[in-house]
């Protein structure tokens, strides 16, 4: 670890008293964490972008290699460092740090490594930046997210995990695909955990206003049957895997969903978006960190929308519920 700091040192002028902008800290200068931010500053999403990660080499270069870039950018000054205090006074930071997942592995195969950094890092985070919104985004995100929270003793609203952004964000893909119609004019949720035992929430999916059940197909392309829903749900699920034993992880795509959450609460938009956070008696289901629907604003999440499910879908977010819950549990939390 270097000694404290100096931000003018490594060219960021101190912030002047009630002329603060927007700041966003990542933790970890990996390819999720490098990416997120590339993505987030091509998008404007913050003035102020700050790389934490202990190998002082790599996140210095990711810091050099971006800040060379800002002239094709909107306006932004970027920073990286082994130094935690970094992140002082960010108004969000990204938690992308962990475990590498390696082909074949599970996500809940990565729990205890991650869990283990997590101990170490976070109390320091919150004692630089007490105020900000945390997102874990580190895999597996529901029991990363569940731990942070007991670790940290920050409150549900302020700590919450990327959840099922990415999974919605290649469900719509994926109907899109089959069905002709834009993706942004596809609107649909995969809720419950991050990973094996998630749900796509079919009895709400709409193409345009028509409801996803009730599409007939257009030019040729035909209804989206049971079969078909299933091969997406399964081609959902089995994406991350696939692209991990491709090209050694997935970063595109998660960075670019990490950015548009980023942008949620630092534009306190009230944006919907299936995150993954802790359940209080949703549908009967609580002390769990789970992905629903949920209204995401300066604040961090807020009230959790109650999406109409039918009695599978209900049955499988328990089912998802109890798989994560009994991971969390072996892991002491």
């Amino acid at each position: 670890m270097t000694e404290s700091l100096d931000l003018e040192d490594v060219g960021l002028p101190p912030f002047r008293s009630g002329r603060r902008t927007s700041k966003l800290a990542i933790v970890g200068a990996g390819a999720v964490g490098s990416t997120m931010a590339y993505a987030a500053l091509l998008r404007g999403a913050a003035r102020s972008v700050a790389l934490y990660d202990i190998n002082a080499a790599k996140v210095e270069a990711e810091a050099l290699d971006l800040g060379h870039g800002i002239q094709f950018m909107p306006m932004a000054q970027v920073v990286g460092s082994d130094d935690i205090a970094v992140c002082a006074d960010a108004d969000v930071v990204m938690f992308t740090a962990g475990a590498k997942q390696k082909p074949g592995q599970s996500r809940l195969d990565l729990a205890e490594a991650t869990i283990g950094l997590v101990r170490t890092v976070l109390p320091a985070l919150v004692e630089v930046a007490p105020h900000a919104v945390y997102v874990m985004v580190t895999n597996p995100v529901d029991v990363v997210t569940y731990a942070a929270l007991q670790i940290s003793g920050l409150p549900p609203s302020q700590l919450f995990g990327s959840g099922t952004v990415l999974d919605s964000s290649r469900l719509r893909y994926l109907i899109s695909q089959h069905t002709g119609v834009a993706v942004q004019n596809v609107h649909a949720y995969i809720a419950g955990e991050h990973g094996d035992t998630e749900l796509p929430l079919w009895g709400s999916a709409s193409i345009g206003s028509v409801p996803l059940l009730e599409w007939t197909g257009t030019g040729g392309r035909g209804p989206l049957t049971e079969e078909v829903r299933g091969r997406i749900a399964h081609e959902v699920v089995d994406s991350a895997y696939r692209i991990i034993e491709g090209k050694g992880a997935t970063n595109y795509a998660v960075a670019l969903a990490g950015s548009r959450i980023i942008e949620a609460v630092l534009k306190d938009e009230q944006r919907v978006l299936p995150v993954s956070s802790l359940l209080d008696d949703f549908y009967g289901i609580s002390d769990v960190c789970l992905s629903v629907p949920a209204i995401v604003g300066a604040h961090g999440v807020g009230e959790r929308l109650s999406v109409p499910l039918s009695d599978a879908e209900l049955a499988g977010l328990r089912a998802s519920a109890d798989a994560v819950r009994s991971v969390a549990r072996q892991f002491g939390f």
